[in-house]
């Protein structure tokens, strides 16, 4: 009898190409499993409601701010209580960044960390170097090269509020410590001062584009020399994936705070409870997420792993222009956002006030306002 198992992630090669690979391995070394994915947009994963995905499929890759909301309806499996505790203790002690800590909302360990990512700098080496030119290393040079339409980075409302959440966050105030505001207002009006200030340097098609977007833009054209922060994507420095090679690096340092603090991202692989074949959807998520794999087949199928291993092994770096050493230190330091229930209330709505005053303008103080009316009425009630 064969035991099947469906699961849903993203339909990119760093998200769809990884997990079916290590599944068709799986397969071969159990042959009475039968594993089948599909996927879905860049925005359905970031904004889809996984309570309808977990009632269609046992494996879901998820985004980790949904952590909140699955631990408090029940939706996921607790893999802290039902994996072995080596296992675990082994995923912890090798995380990139808070990428395993991000699924874990009060001891309630919905996924595992599969995949790590926050917003590096990219960049063409090849034009830089064909126009004589240096890396920028401070705010400053980096207003500079915007000045010469050399720079972009990725404008959509989500991408905007992500952004904003690192300038706040690197230059000393921490998102949503208060109960009533997001920010204060003077970090708040700075930021998004230094936003519109950025954004105006560039061209005005990246506040349409995700940083997929920005990376396909800047490996097949030649107007994009650099961007300064975009989730990073170790593909596009991989040799025949792309026109161009683009290689990632860590971000410019902003005053005296030093370097760019980006907002966490990166997936992870959950198991739905209602998931029938509930030993093989275990067995499958630690094969995918253990070390072996994550720097073998998952890596070299296009995937970008969450298991620290992965990081820092040499061939792994030698395929990708050293992408994973290079860009391990922002992953470290990077700010893990909000993941309480009803987070995602506050998350869908307040990337467009950001999005549109950046590119319209208006009264900033009361984009900060109505961030704030959000982010209250995230905290009242349950947004599924």
């Amino acid at each position: 009898m064969i035991k099947k198992l469906r699961g849903i992630t993203w339909n990119h090669t760093r998200g769809y190409v990884s997990v079916v690979a290590a599944s068709q391995r799986y397969m071969e070394l159990h042959a009475d499993v039968e594993i089948t994915w599909d996927k879905r947009s860049l925005q359905h994963f970031a904004d889809y409601p996984i309570q309808k995905l977990a009632e269609e499929y046992d494996l879901l890759i998820i985004d980790h701010p949904w952590a909140g909301f699955a631990a408090d309806k029940n939706i996921l499996v607790p893999l802290d209580q039902v994996l072995p505790s080596e296992f675990m203790a082994d995923q912890a002690a090798n995380t990139v960044g808070k990428s395993h800590l991000s699924y874990n909302f009060d001891g309630y360990q919905s996924a595992l960390a599969v995949d790590a990512a926050t917003p590096v700098a990219s960049y063409r080496a090849d034009l830089f170097a064909n126009d004589g030119l240096s890396l920028p290393e401070t705010w400053e040079d980096l207003i500079a090269l915007a000045k010469q339409s050399k720079v972009a980075f990725a404008g959509i409302p989500i991408d905007t509020l992500m952004n904003f959440y690192m300038l706040c966050y690197t230059q000393g105030e921490e998102p949503f410590i208060s109960k009533e505001s997001v920010i204060s207002t003077d970090i708040g009006l700075q930021v998004l001062d230094q936003l519109r200030e950025l954004t105006n340097y560039c061209t005005p098609e990246m506040l349409d584009w995700n940083p997929i977007k920005v990376m396909e833009a800047m490996s097949t054209r030649n107007d994009i020399y650099y961007c300064p922060f975009a989730y990073g994507y170790s593909n596009y420095a991989r040799r025949g994936y792309s026109k161009y090679v683009v290689s990632s690096t860590d971000m410019v340092s902003i005053g005296d705070h030093g370097k760019l603090r980006s907002t966490l991202g990166g997936t992870g692989l959950a198991i739905s409870v209602k998931c029938a074949q509930m030993d093989d959807a275990l067995n499958f998520a630690m094969f995918t997420a253990s070390a072996g794999i994550q720097k073998t087949i998952y890596f070299e199928s296009g995937g970008q792993p969450g298991h620290r291993a992965a990081w820092l092994d040499e061939e792994v770096n030698r395929q990708t222009q050293n992408y994973y050493k290079d860009t391990l230190p922002a992953l470290d330091r990077a700010y893990m956002r909000p993941r309480y229930s009803g987070y995602f209330h506050f998350q869908d709505h307040a990337g467009d006030v950001i999005r549109d005053y950046i590119r319209y303008g208006s009264n900033p103080k009361e984009v900060l306002a109505k961030m704030d009316s959000l982010y209250r009425e995230s905290l009242k009630e349950d947004h599924p």
